[in-house]
């Protein structure tokens, strides 16, 4: 019944993931694979294909709070909904739906639940491996590449068709790398403003994809607000829990870990404001103002709005403690400080 909506952009991702006993990625993916003629394209053996998709499931932290396969379930069923956007759905090959779906499932595999400079500054292994260089999406990507080979699912194709998916599959992921943020949108820009994107153009797509699995990457804001506040919530705790990890070994507590200065309000409004809203304004003026982009646009607004009231109630509840003697004049303008985002 869930799967027969899955194209809708209230599907409850948690309920899904309790109905499919934390199978919800595996259980999407096989339905994805299927609803796409994907299967049938390009003969995938069905066995073999689950099996690929547990391994990518279990790779998966699921004690992460945030990046764990429920969010890799979510991106999917995100890019799901992208593809079918007319401007996009009119000139997809199943190649590059196929690679939709599969860089939106695999794009944070074996999450360690901290940031790229936690690792640099840890010296971690995989830092000095992928020198310092989007080290999580390299990894996400090699790992992704390594249980694809494991799995023998493309074995049957020819070899340069496979070489052909690994390098895109890379080039997606990469493109998820919020240090990477503003050179997509400048070029994204470039392209509407210009009017010069050609989508019978290989590249001009493939462009598309890796803007759709970004948009797919950080949509939370854009949701129900019930589901928004979620992940809001699960992804400051895997913030919280780095700051406490970095505090634990005397390193300086990196920017939006601290639990005593940076509120989950204060945290999502700087993020809606400078990540989310300026791609998903570019992103609705590529798509036109199809019922999904307008949807989108309208959670944000009013999930910005319900933070921003939440983020006043703690001024205020602050300055309550203050007049019934709790609170300092001093640690007043402290907190005061420490909650504006």
């Amino acid at each position: 019944h869930m799967l027969s909506k899955v194209g809708m952009w209230d599907f409850d991702i948690f309920l899904f993931d309790r109905l499919t006993n934390g199978n919800s990625l595996v259980t999407l993916l096989c339905h994805l694979f299927n609803v796409h003629g994907l299967i049938h394209h390009f003969q995938l053996d069905m066995v073999t294909l689950h099996r690929f998709f547990v391994m990518v499931q279990e790779d998966y932290h699921s004690q992460n709070p945030y990046h764990n396969a429920v969010h890799a379930a979510d991106v999917t069923q995100a890019m799901h909904c992208y593809l079918r956007e007319p401007k996009l759905a009119n000139f997809l090959t199943p190649s590059d739906i196929m690679l939709g779906l599969l860089a939106a499932a695999a794009h944070d595999v074996d999450h360690p639940g901290v940031n790229q400079p936690f690792l640099i500054k840890t010296k971690h292994h995989l830092a000095s491996l992928y020198q310092n260089v989007s080290v999580l999406e390299n990894h996400h990507w090699r790992s992704t590449i390594g249980m694809l080979r494991e799995s023998r699912l493309l074995a049957h194709l020819p070899k340069e068709v496979t070489q052909d998916i690994e390098q895109q599959l890379g080039s997606l992921i990469l493109a998820t790398d919020i240090n990477r943020q503003n050179e997509f949108l400048i070029r994204l820009k470039s392209h509407l403003d210009n009017q010069d994107l050609r989508l019978e153009d290989a590249q001009d797509r493939h462009f598309m994809l890796q803007i759709a699995l970004k948009c797919a990457d950080i949509c939370n804001p854009c949701r129900l607000w019930d589901l928004s506040k979620q992940w809001s919530e699960r992804v400051c705790e895997e913030f919280y829990r780095q700051g406490d990890l970095e505090q634990k070994f005397e390193l300086e507590i990196s920017p939006l870990c601290n639990q005593q200065k940076d509120t989950i309000p204060s945290i999502q409004i700087g993020f809606m404001t400078y990540i989310v809203e300026p791609l998903f304004e570019r992103w609705a003026q590529f798509t036109g103002d199809t019922p999904l982009s307008e949807n989108m646009l309208n959670h944000l607004r009013r999930n910005k709005a319900k933070w921003r009231s939440l983020l006043h109630k703690q001024h205020s509840s602050s300055r309550s403690n203050d007049h019934s003697g709790q609170v300092t004049g001093s640690q007043e303008q402290t907190l005061n400080e420490e909650e504006t985002p």
